[in-house]
């Protein structure tokens, strides 16, 4: 646990650095989505962050290297990556009123050992030529028979298709579950391959009508002078459950590691994520939803149209990823 005296430090260190330091991070996010918050950080506390990039593995790299690891800090995305880490016992507890203050209770770690700092809904992408506006309704009607060779999806076992059939399971049980799976497997126009991005592509190319993707990328593909085409072919669609809950959703966050060394400079990056100025670049260069209180999404996102979360604990959800993930491979959704 951090001490009180640390987050003094801290709090004058991000109003006035009397010695600059350094802080170690390994992040799963993609260093363009990195770098303009990097350079924030660094401008607004003197501090140095020092980022490997790591496309997978991070909890078991940082149980591999004990307490040698010279990683301060994690950045990840997905609730399901977040709790692992926390059940591998390679995260500690940070007691900041800041974060706290600033960061929604449903969106932190009830033991303070993970903070999401970004919110992004898990919708469905939709040609505008081939597919009316109020066609896709539910997560639920996606198995229905109506959308038979129309759907593209990258990889079942993908933790961003995972998360999605964890909620599934928490509203509709895992027998029902399993039926929606091989009901969206019959829909498929070709077995599931790529990324978020490259079905987007597969829908401009006509190879089918709908795609699951996460809202942000819409945002990366429109910065992209081949991409933008992709992305005017289609609009973004907010699907709810047939409870009645709204659109999943899920986050980015970030966790300070057990053996972090450079502690209070972590806690500095940590609260500065959460600050107005971090939560802007996050809505405006990221294409994110902000968590902070009063903070607003972009004008390009809000271009996109508003929706109701979900408000199932994400820790709910994550709890049914085991399942999920066997289910995904009952139905071989990827075969």
């Amino acid at each position: 646990m951090l001490r009180t005296t640390i987050l003094a430090t801290t709090a004058l260190t991000l109003a006035a650095p009397a010695v600059a330091g350094e802080v170690n991070v390994y992040s799963y996010r993609q260093p363009e989505l990195m770098q303009p918050l990097i350079d924030g950080f660094q401008e607004a506390t003197g501090h140095t962050a020092n980022v490997v990039y790591i496309d997978k593995g991070i909890t078991e790299r940082l149980v591999a290297e004990g307490r040698r690891s010279p990683a301060d800090l994690i950045f990840t995305v997905d609730i399901s990556r977040l709790t692992e880490a926390k059940d591998a016992g390679v995260l500690q507890p940070v007691d900041s009123a800041v974060l706290q203050g600033n960061i929604p209770a449903a969106m932190r770690d009830a033991d303070n050992q993970w903070f999401g700092v970004t919110t992004r809904a898990r919708i469905v992408y939709a040609s505008r030529d081939r597919v009316p506006e109020g066609e896709v309704t539910t997560y639920e009607g996606l198995a229905d028979p109506k959308w038979a060779g129309r759907i593209c999806t990258r990889s079942g076992t993908h933790d961003y298709t995972i998360g999605l059939v964890s909620a599934v399971i928490e509203h509709n049980g895992t027998e029902d579950t399993k039926t929606w799976l091989e009901g969206v497997k019959s829909n498929l126009a070709k077995s599931p391959e790529g990324n978020d991005r490259a079905q987007v592509k597969s829908i401009w190319a006509g190879e089918c009508d709908i795609s699951l993707g996460n809202t942000y990328y819409m945002g990366a593909m429109l910065q992209d002078p081949e991409q933008a085409e992709w992305a005017n072919s289609v609009r973004i669609e907010f699907p709810t459950f047939a409870d009645g809950s709204g659109t999943h959703v899920n986050v980015s966050g970030v966790a300070m590691t057990a053996g972090a060394r450079n502690e209070a400079e972590a806690l500095a990056f940590m609260e500065y994520l959460s600050s107005p100025e971090a939560q802007k670049i996050y809505a405006n260069q990221v294409n994110e939803y902000p968590v902070a209180p009063g903070a607003e999404p972009s004008e390009l996102v809000a271009s996109w149209g508003s929706f109701t979360p979900d408000d199932t604990p994400l820790t709910a959800i994550s709890g049914n990823r085991a399942e999920a993930l066997k289910l995904v491979e009952e139905v071989d959704f990827d075969g």
